[in-house]
């Protein structure tokens, strides 16, 4: 009797290991654990280990001179390969541009972070639960509760054309929780953030930017939409399961170059885009690194205090389905590793 509670317990304990090491998401852990290569080029060649079609990395280490790592193609079907100073849909990581706009306002007294949202968009009280008790400062920081409009049905496969569209979809819907009670991350909030930008400045808020920041920075390949480019410039974005180029397919995103993504995340970390009053107001609302993700298209902007390193990765194609992002951070963290190395 003793040895087959043995025997029984001895077998759980193997399907237990046997269930665990089925669930271990391998495609990480053995890219995570090869060697480390010499130089950031050599890891940027594995792109297509990593499942990308192409990849674009730009380095800016403090008294270093800039440089570019790319691998993969622009565009496949053509053959075109990486390039170093193409354009790409940035995504989220438009959220800090859009902090600092806010951050400006509210230093020259054109908004206030405990202004409501119903009290900017009086037009929204009904249609926003909570639109009273939302401030300012709760949108930027993704605590207001407003649904997550990329999280509304076939969102990605129909995107609205227009930002009253988009609002649309989350109009009349229950807020996900009291308003300052808990995060959650919330597309709404930004593009509310969008429109409050246009409405008190009676300007387009990319050129808002453009006129406060953007253009003394000397970003000159940074933009507001596809629509304001040479699209031969723009490097394609795949998705995995969909056949077209999604270079075309306009989802409301800014588009810049690596080199003005890091140029700008620089500035911002330094604090050399603000004022020391608009310092102490950025600092007390947002974060100063962020990522990007969106069909085709997903990045990564870091600053590393550490070894005082700017590093943006591109990567152009996404599967909302597996490892994809997994594999990018991979990527990202082992060509830090090197760059620390190399320091």
């Amino acid at each position: 009797m003793k040895f087959k509670k043995i025997h029984i317990i001895r077998t759980l304990l193997l399907l237990g290991t046997a269930i665990s090491l089925w669930f271990v998401p391998w495609p990480i852990v053995t890219t995570w654990i090869q060697p480390l290569p010499e130089t950031v080029q050599a890891q940027v060649d594995k792109v297509e280990d990593y499942g990308f079609d192409g990849i674009i990395v730009y380095v800016d280490t403090k008294e270093k001179a800039p440089a570019w790592y790319t691998a993969g193609w622009h565009t496949k079907e053509e053959k075109v390969p990486a390039k170093p100073k193409a354009l790409f849909k940035i995504a989220s990581i438009s959220k800090l541009y859009h902090a600092v706009a806010i951050t400006k306002l509210v230093s020259s007294k054109q908004l206030s972070l405990d202004g409501t949202l119903a009290m900017y968009f009086p037009e929204y009280k009904d249609r926003i639960e909570h639109a009273d008790q939302i401030t300012l400062r709760m949108l930027v920081q993704h605590r207001s509760g407003i649904p997550n409009l990329t999280d509304t049905p076939n969102f990605w496969a129909n995107p609205p054309n227009s930002s009253e569209e988009a609002l649309q979809l989350i109009f009349d819907l229950p807020a996900d929780f009291a308003p300052d009670t808990s995060y959650a991350y919330s597309n709404t909030n930004y593009l509310l953030i969008s429109e409050l930008i246009q409405k008190v400045t009676n300007n387009n808020k990319f050129q808002y930017m453009k006129d406060t920041f953007l253009t003394p920075l000397g970003l000159h390949n940074t933009y507001g939409s596809i629509h304001e480019i040479d699209m031969k410039n723009l490097m394609s974005g795949y998705h995995v399961g969909v056949e077209e180029d999604l270079k075309t397919t306009d989802y409301g995103a800014m588009v810049a170059s690596a080199e003005d993504v890091g140029t700008f995340l620089r500035a911002l970390n330094d604090g050399s885009i603000f004022s020391k009053e608009e310092r102490e107001i950025y600092a007390s609302i947002y974060v100063y690194n962020h990522t990007g993700l969106m069909p085709g298209y997903q990045s990564i902007a870091k600053y590393h205090a550490d070894i005082d390193t700017v590093v943006i990765q591109f990567t152009n194609t996404t599967d909302f389905r597996g490892y994809n992002w997994n594999l990018s951070e991979v990527m990202y963290s082992r060509i830090v590793a090197i760059i620390e190395k190399q320091l």
